[in-house]
């Protein structure tokens, strides 16, 4: 396979709109990939027009379970006017592909199947098993390494690549967990004129807040050394109707980011808390929905993974954490450990952008990188 042959599928994977719910179409153009290059795999379905993407090959004897992942989905385009160029006709311009996906993650998606490929096709020896696995939601819910691990499929897994973009500047080995989250306060509507008459739920939900606020200095303090300390933060608030009536519905969300030294069970306990203050002194009622609830992930800074990708790039590439998530938090909960590197073309700092591109030879130098660490770590 050529140069031109990997822009252009990266090209074609790039057209592919798979916003948040509409996967399935890239694990079929995967799988019909793959197909070509005689590597059998399989369509794990999920619901509607969302699916998971497995495929493996084995190596000359027994040995470590490697995986290669990451997901399909791609964050929403608010406004295609604000782009130089439509954000899903992959253009390429002055060594550089346009496009919503290509920095965050479908180019090191990609850059893993077709290092996946090379490995099939040129016949080297190694131990074990390498695993193609290609996620659906992890944008939002992170619905499809929540259902893979669930049913099993990596119950036997010894390490991950998951190929977010880091460049070739670190690789993260740890991240915290996230708690996503929203308070429901219900009240009583009436006349403005007349506020006694009703229960004001947002007024309920700023108490929520200041109560909340003043619970989690509870986890100030408790530091972990490279992820710093469990925080809550909230993001949204919507309430009311009209400026003349008493709301009677308030929703806000918040978004807690959790270290293992105060993990998601304790963070659990200070929302349930705070709860539980507000609720006996209110005159309506406020209650508690979970959106996400993803472990922290704290891997070995020096594991064989990681001196793996050292070997493969020649270079001593620093190991840090990082305060966002990934898929990893769901392979959290496998009960085996299990070395992680997450590491891949493209600088973060162009996810979700407008204008969002990865460096051609950027893209293409990982493809070989991936390649290389596999093989010396199944070695």
């Amino acid at each position: 396979m050529d140069q031109e042959q990997k822009i252009n599928i990266l090209r074609d994977v790039i057209k592919i709109k798979s916003i948040n719910n509409h996967e399935k179409e890239v694990a079929l153009y995967y799988q019909s990939l793959l197909s070509k290059h005689g590597i059998e795999s399989t369509i794990i379905e999920y619901e509607g027009n969302r699916a998971n993407l497995i495929a493996e090959i084995n190596g000359d004897t027994p040995g470590k379970t490697l995986v290669f992942n990451g997901h399909m989905d791609v964050v929403d385009v608010s406004d295609p006017t604000k782009w130089t160029y439509p954000p899903f006709a992959a253009k390429v311009v002055e060594g550089k592909m346009y496009g919503r996906g290509t920095t965050d993650m479908k180019g090191g998606l990609t850059a893993l199947i077709l290092a996946f490929i090379a490995i099939k096709e040129s016949n080297v020896s190694f131990k074990g098993t390498l695993r193609f696995v290609a996620n659906l939601g992890e944008e939002i819910g992170m619905y499809g390494s929540e259902q893979l691990v669930d049913e099993g499929y990596l119950d036997d897994v010894d390490a991950f690549i998951i190929a977010e973009p880091s460049s070739r500047q670190m690789i993260i080995t740890s991240h915290k967990g996230s708690l996503q989250y929203e308070i429901i306060s219900e009240g009583m509507a009436t006349h403005s004129s007349v506020p006694e008459q009703g229960i004001n739920s947002i007024s309920q939900a700023m108490d929520y807040i200041n109560t909340s606020n003043r619970l989690f200095e509870q986890a100030r303090g408790i530091i972990n050394p490279d992820l710093g300390e469990t925080i809550n933060v909230f993001t949204v608030i919507n309430g009311g109707d009209q400026i003349n009536s008493v709301p009677e519905r308030t929703v806000i969300q918040a978004n807690a980011r959790i270290i293992p030294e105060f993990n998601n069970e304790q963070t659990l306990q200070l929302i349930e808390q705070s709860l539980v203050e507000v609720n006996e002194r209110s005159k309506g009622t406020l209650r508690l929905n979970i959106l996400q609830n993803n472990l922290p992930v704290e891997t070995p800074a020096d594991s064989d993974l990681v001196q793996a990708i050292h070997q493969a790039t020649g270079q001593k590439i620093p190991v840090q954490a990082m305060m966002g998530a990934t898929d990893a938090s769901n392979f959290a909960r496998l009960k085996q450990p299990f070395d992680l590197a997450i590491f891949g073309p493209g600088d973060p700092s162009r996810a979700h952008a407008i204008d969002e591109y990865i460096e051609i030879e950027d893209y293409l130098s990982f493809i070989n990188i991936f390649k290389a660490t596999a093989i010396h770590y199944l070695s």
